[in-house]
């Protein structure tokens, strides 16, 4: 097992310590990819009840104004006003107990990370944002975020507390056990709730595919919480090896893999995080190279391809044409445990990229027969009300 001597702690390394967690280096943390069940159990124990992963390594903080001035709307404007410079998304909009996913980018329009951006809900200081990033920018993140906003906002990082995804079709019912206000929440919304004297935070979201919720809970309750949530016998502890599955199964990209600062939110088809509004006002990092993207002048994007011989094609994998000329690359791959066949995302050009192309994929100097799908590999199971 890795030892965490020179990567960072969760609330909850020492449990999963204790559980037998096979632990990893992940985004600088030390990590369990996978418990005594194994990865594939893991995937579909989520599938079929609610698995309960750490992902406090990733970055949650607090975007609130330095002088608000207590009329709600107001000050929701003018700390909009100070993110959306920096990002693809229209926060503007968002009602109290909103969350939205949304793009970090840089000046070329290329993405630094993708985040979680929320309106607190009503009765919390207004002026103020939820945000939840990638563990391996965060640092890079907040930084640049904290120099935009100067001192019209304070940013307020809670990299010591827990971040804790409950995901599956039983997830509701097992949260709902312990945080009864979670039940009335629909997919993207986020309130405040108290546990056992806690103050703790759950969103209604994920990174599965699956209902489930994202619950923020502070230091000194987060190994109680955890263990709370694992004495219900439908949840079970799950790995990061199982996240990365059942992530894949759902299309969605991860950063640093399907995602980097060359990759624009148009060739990550990721078209619904760069809203009109924010396409007609023109005011987005990289416009020009946006808007001729969603005109059409792209070069690569993102498919779903069926791996339909051989191994599964993983990350950096070649993709060849039917005359077998390299055109794109594998950015995630593998064994897609629900469907019971190798699945994959990779970059390839806009002429390719059809449902139904036949192209191929080269694994180890082979090349084997694929197919673009269509993404989600398999239905989301989110929770929207009518």
């Amino acid at each position: 097992m890795a030892e965490p001597t020179d990567l960072k702690t969760t609330p909850l390394n020492a449990h999963h310590r204790a559980m037998g967690g096979r632990m990893v280096a992940f985004g600088g943390y030390d990590m369990p990819v996978q418990f005594k069940d194994g990865v594939l159990n893991e995937h579909k124990w989520t599938r079929a009840h609610a698995g309960v992963f750490d992902v406090s390594h990733m970055g949650p903080a607090m975007l609130s104004l330095s002088a608000p001035t207590g009329d709600a709307e107001a000050d929701h404007a003018a700390v909009s006003a100070l993110i959306e410079p920096l990002i693809s998304g229209d926060i503007a909009s968002l009602k109290p107990g909103q969350i939205r996913y949304t793009i970090l980018l840089n000046e070329e329009g290329g993405m630094l990370d993708d985040l979680m951006v929320g309106r607190y809900p009503a009765g919390a200081p207004t002026g103020s944002l939820y945000i939840v990033v990638n563990a391996g920018t965060k640092d890079d993140d907040y930084a640049l975020i904290a120099r935009t906003v100067g001192d019209k906002a304070k940013l307020m990082r809670m990299d010591g507390a827990a971040l804790i995804a409950v995901q599956g079709p039983e997830a509701a019912a097992v949260v709902a056990d312990m945080l009864p206000g979670a039940a009335d929440l629909a997919f993207m919304q986020f309130a405040g709730g108290s546990w056992e004297g806690h103050h703790v935070m759950f969103a209604r979201s994920g990174y599965t595919g699956e209902d489930g919720y994202e619950i923020l809970v502070p230091p000194a309750g987060a190994v109680a919480f955890y263990e709370r949530l694992l004495a219900d016998e439908r949840a079970k502890p799950i790995g990061l090896g199982a996240r990365d599955s059942l992530r894949l199964e759902a299309g969605l990209p991860l950063y640093g893999h399907d995602a980097d600062p060359t990759v624009s939110p148009i060739e990550a088809a990721l078209n619904f995080a760069v809203p009109k509004k924010r396409r007609e006002r023109g005011d987005l990092r990289g416009s020009d190279r946006i808007l001729a993207e969603f005109g059409g002048a792209l070069t690569r994007v993102r498919v779903g391809l069926r791996v339909l011989e051989g191994a599964p094609a993983r990350e950096g994998a070649e993709i060849a044409d039917g005359a077998g000329k390299i055109i794109g690359v594998v950015t995630s791959g593998g064994f897609s445990p629900s469907l019971g066949h190798a699945i994959a995302m990779g970059f390839v050009p806009p002429d390719q990229s059809a449902i139904g192309t036949r192209l191929n994929v080269i694994v180890r100097g082979k090349a084997q027969a694929a197919e673009v799908v269509a993404m989600p590999f398999v239905p989301h199971r989110y929770v929207r009300k009518p």
